[in-house]
C-alpha cells in the first residue's frame, strides 16, 4: 500500500481563527476578491448551527523553515505553517464574520458581510435594512464573538429591545436564550483538516485538490505563486492588486493605472513579472525556484528561495511602474489600436509589455526607438494571434532565443527579423485574404483592419469624420458613435435566396458607418442607396474613400459572392498598408 500523502487533523472554529491570527495558518484571502454571494455565508452558518456537515479542509504544509522573516510589513506572529489549498472561501467567510472584518469584492471595495439571526425560529438571513429595525432579529451575529460588548449584556439589550415592541414570557426567554447560546457555542464547531506534507510536488496538490472538491475547480500555477507571495512577500501580491484595482476606474487626480485597453488580474501580471524577471512563460518552473528548491536535488533552502524572491521583486518594481506602464500603452496607439474592444488576445498585450520592459530595462533602449520596435511586434503578435492556444509554450521559445542577446542593437534586430520572417509576401497575399473569409465578430484580421484605418487616418465610410476620432474610447454615448454596417444588408439578401449568417455576416461584408447611416441605410439594396451618399463627395473623395474601405468601382453592382473575394483581398491590402506605416 502506498503511503499517504496527508495526515487528518480535527480543529475546532475558535482553534482555526486563532491559528490564523497567529499566522500559522494563512489566510492571505481576506484582502483578495470575495465571491461567494452573501447568501452563501449564510447558508453556511444555517448548517452549522443545524450540525451538518460543512466539508473538509485542504491544508499544505510550506516546507520552508520557521525563522524566516516575511519581506516587508506583517502583523503576523510567525510565517504560516500551513497554506490553504481548499477552503478559502469558507475559511475567509467564517473568519470574517467571527471578528467582524470586511471583505474585498470583485470591484476591489470593502464591505461587511452581516448575517442575521432570529432565534424565535432559529433562522438565519442576510442582514438588510428591515431586519435592522426588527427588534426579533440580531442583525449582525459577529457582534456575539466581538471583545468589545460582553456577551451577557448584549443579551440582556436584545431582551430589553424585544420586550419594547411586544411580551416576552419566561419560558419564551430560556428558549431565545438557549438558541442564542447556541449560535455562541459556534466557535467549537468541528472542522477536519487533512494536512498534506510539504514533500508532495503541486501537481499532486493540484490533483488531490481537483479529487476532493465538488466542483473540480483546477488550480494552476499562478494560484501557488501568488499563495507563496502571500507567505513571503505580502507586499508584493497587494501592489499587484492595487494596481488592479486602480486600473478598474479613473483617478480623481494624479496618475493610476487605468486604461482602456486592459483591466488586469493579479495573476496576468504575475507572468509580466516573471519574463522580465527569469524569462519565463510557463510558471511551473518558476513556482519551484521561488519555492527555493533545488531543481536537481529537489531540497529546499531559505537562501535560495531570498535570492528568486529578491529577482522577483526587482522585476515587479518595474512592471507596476506608472511610467513604464503608460508609455508601453503609447506603443498600442502607436500600432493603431485604440481600446479593449480591438484586443483579441489579452495574454498577447502583457506579453508585448514583458518585451517593452526587457528593451528599456535590459537594454536601455531610447522611448522613440522602443515604441517603434514594440508597436511592430504588437502588431504582427495581434494579427497573427501569435499568442493564442499554446501561448506559454510559444513565448518560451520566443525568450529563450534572447539569451544569446546582449545590447539592444541586437534585441531590436531580434524582434524586427522575426516580424519579416512572419509577415512574408505568402502571408500577405495568401494567408491573410483567406484568414479574412470568416464571419467571426471577434477575429484578429478585423481588429488589425481597423488599427490600419487609424493609422492611415481614413475616414469613416460616407462621413467627413475620421476612423480614430469616432473609435476614440472616451466617448461613450447611447449608440456607438461608428458602427459596422452591412454594405449589402441582409434583409436584402434575404431576397436574392442568401440567409446563411456564415455568408451574409461575412468580415468583408461589413464597413464603418457612423450610427445614424447604418439606421438609414436599413435593408435597402446598394445600388438603391449608394448613389445618394455619393453624391456626397467628390471624385477624389471617393476614391480615397473607397480606397481606405477597401470597396471596388461600382462595387454595389457586383455579384454578391464575386463582390467579398475582390473585397478580401483588398483588406488585406490595406492591413499591410498601415502596418507599413510603422516601419518608418
Amino acid at each position: 500500500m502506498s503511503a499517504t500523502l496527508f495526515k487528518e487533523v480535527n480543529y475546532s472554529l475558535s482553534k482555526l481563527i486563532a491559528d490564523i491570527d497567529m499566522g500559522e495558518i494563512g489566510l492571505p484571502e481576506l484582502q483578495r476578491p470575495f465571491i461567494w454571494p452573501n447568501s452563501k455565508v449564510r447558508d453556511l452558518f444555517d448548517s452549522m448551527y443545524k450540525g451538518f456537515p460543512v466539508g473538509y479542509l485542504l491544508f499544505w504544509a510550506n516546507g520552508t523553515g520557521s525563522g524566516h522573516k516575511q519581506i516587508g510589513t506583517n502583523a503576523k506572529q510567525k510565517i504560516p505553517r500551513l497554506l490553504i489549498v481548499d477552503g478559502q472561501q469558507r475559511l475567509t467567510s467564517l473568519y470574517s464574520v467571527i471578528k467582524g472584518l470586511s471583505v474585498i469584492r470583485d470591484n476591489y471595495r470593502p464591505e461587511r458581510i452581516c448575517i442575521a439571526f432570529r432565534p424565535r425560529d432559529q433562522k438565519f438571513e442576510v442582514a438588510d435594512a428591515a431586519i435592522h429595525r426588527d427588534p426579533e432579529f440580531i442583525p449582525d451575529i459577529s457582534v456575539l464573538w466581538s471583545s468589545k460588548i460582553p456577551r451577557n449584556r448584549f443579551v440582556k439589550e436584545f431582551f430589553r429591545k424585544l420586550r419594547e415592541s411586544r411580551q416576552v414570557s419566561e419560558d419564551e426567554e430560556d428558549r431565545l436564550s438557549e438558541a442564542i447560546d447556541r449560535l455562541h457555542d459556534l466557535q467549537n464547531y468541528p472542522f477536519t483538516a487533512l494536512e498534506l506534507a510539504s514533500t508532495v510536488s503541486e501537481e499532486d496538490v493540484s490533483d488531490v485538490f481537483v479529487r476532493v472538491n465538488s466542483k473540480g475547480t483546477v488550480l494552476n500555477q499562478a494560484d501557488f505563486i501568488l499563495t507563496l507571495m502571500s507567505v513571503f512577500w505580502d507586499e508584493g501580491r497587494t501592489e499587484l492588486e492595487k494596481f488592479c484595482q486602480t486600473a478598474r476606474q479613473p483617478a480623481d487626480s494624479g496618475s493610476s493605472s487605468h486604461n482602456y485597453f486592459i483591466q488586469p488580474d493579479p495573476d496576468q501580471l504575475l507572468r509580466v513579472d516573471v519574463g522580465l524577471g527569469f524569462r519565463r512563460a510557463r510558471l511551473q518552473h518558476v513556482y519551484n525556484i521561488l519555492r527555493g528548491k533545488d531543481l536537481e536535488t529537489g531540497e529546499f533552502s531559505d537562501e535560495r528561495r531570498d535570492q528568486q524572491f529578491a529577482i522577483l521583486q526587482n522585476a515587479q518594481k518595474q512592471v507596476l511602474n506608472l511610467q513604464n506602464w503608460h508609455e508601453f500603452l503609447k506603443c498600442l496607439l502607436r500600432a493603431g489600436f485604440r481600446s479593449a474592444d480591438m484586443i483579441t488576445s489579452q495574454v498577447g498585450l502583457l506579453y508585448a509589455y514583458v518585451y517593452y520592459l526587457i528593451g528599456k530595462c535590459d537594454y536601455g533602449l531610447d522611448e522613440h526607438t522602443l515604441r517603434r520596435t514594440i508597436a511592430r511586434w504588437f502588431y504582427m503578435t495581434a494579427l497573427t494571434s501569435r499568442y493564442s492556444g499554446s501561448f506559454e509554450t510559444n513565448m518560451e521559445q520566443d525568450l529563450s532565443r534572447l539569451r544569446d542577446i546582449s545590447d539592444g542593437t541586437s534585441f531590436t534586430a531580434y524582434l524586427d527579423r522575426t516580424v519579416t520572417e512572419t509577415l512574408t509576401e505568402d502571408y500577405w497575399n495568401i494567408t491573410l485574404p483567406n484568414g479574412l473569409d470568416t464571419s467571426s465578430a471577434r477575429t484578429p484580421p478585423l481588429f488589425a483592419y481597423h488599427a490600419s484605418l487609424n493609422l492611415l487616418n481614413a475616414r469613416v465610410l460616407f462621413s467627413q469624420m475620421r476612423v480614430p476620432e469616432l473609435l476614440d474610447p472616451a466617448i461613450r454615448a447611447k449608440k456607438s458613435a461608428v458602427e459596422r454596417h452591412h454594405l449589402f444588408p441582409k434583409g436584402y439578401l434575404r431576397k436574392l435566396g442568401i440567409t446563411e449568417k456564415r455568408i451574409t455576416n461575412q468580415i468583408a461584408n461589413y464597413a464603418l458607418v457612423e450610427w445614424s447611416d447604418n439606421i438609414d441605410i436599413s435593408d435597402k439594396a446598394p445600388e438603391d442607396y449608394v448613389p445618394d451618399y455619393e453624391k456626397r463627395f467628390s471624385p477624389a473623395e471617393l476614391r480615397e474613400m473607397y480606397y481606405w474601405h477597401a470597396l471596388p468601382p461600382d462595387w454595389y453592382h457586383m455579384d454578391y459572392q464575386d463582390f467579398l473575394h475582390e473585397r478580401r483581398k483588398r483588406i488585406a491590402l490595406i492591413i499591410r498598408a498601415g502596418y507599413e506605416t510603422l516601419l518608418t
